[in-house]
């Protein structure tokens, strides 16, 4: 069973090893298919446009990328999982170690929150946490 794509604003927040961080707000439609949960959206780079999908379930997630960046970076608590980063000069083997994963949708709200260790072709990247508020966005 799916629900109706419902337009939402989105903040995309990432932190990493709690000292940069990034900001990012957009628009982008979420909706529910079978158990799990999917927020999409679009962003404008340098390298050209990236479509982000971000699938939530009970116990994992998946963030996947395409167009000027093509990513797949799986999650699920405490497990390592293996994931891959493709830019234009080349592609690059990553690994997660999921510390936190958290969402929910209600009454038009949602939050996503991912803790995680990345690392990219055998070497730390550091400990990033990915937040994603949005709201149903009532034109």
């Amino acid at each position: 069973m799916s629900t109706p794509e419902i337009p939402v604003k989105i903040v995309v927040r990432t932190t990493i090893d709690q000292q940069e961080s990034f900001e990012l707000q957009l628009f982008g439609q979420y909706f529910e298919k079978g158990n799990a949960s999917y927020l999409k959206y679009e962003e404008a780079m340098e390298e050209g446009s990236v479509r982000t999908i971000v699938k939530m379930a009970a116990k994992e997630g998946l963030i996947l990328r395409g167009g000027a960046v093509k990513m797949r970076l799986p999650f699920e608590l405490n497990r390592k999982l293996n994931g891959s980063y493709e830019m234009p000069f080349g592609q690059f083997e990553t690994t997660t170690l999921t510390k936190n994963l958290e969402h929910y949708f209600d009454n038009g709200q949602g939050f996503i929150d991912i803790l995680y260790d990345f690392t990219m072709q055998d070497s730390p990247a550091g400990t990033y946490h990915l937040q994603i508020t949005f709201q149903e966005d009532k034109k």
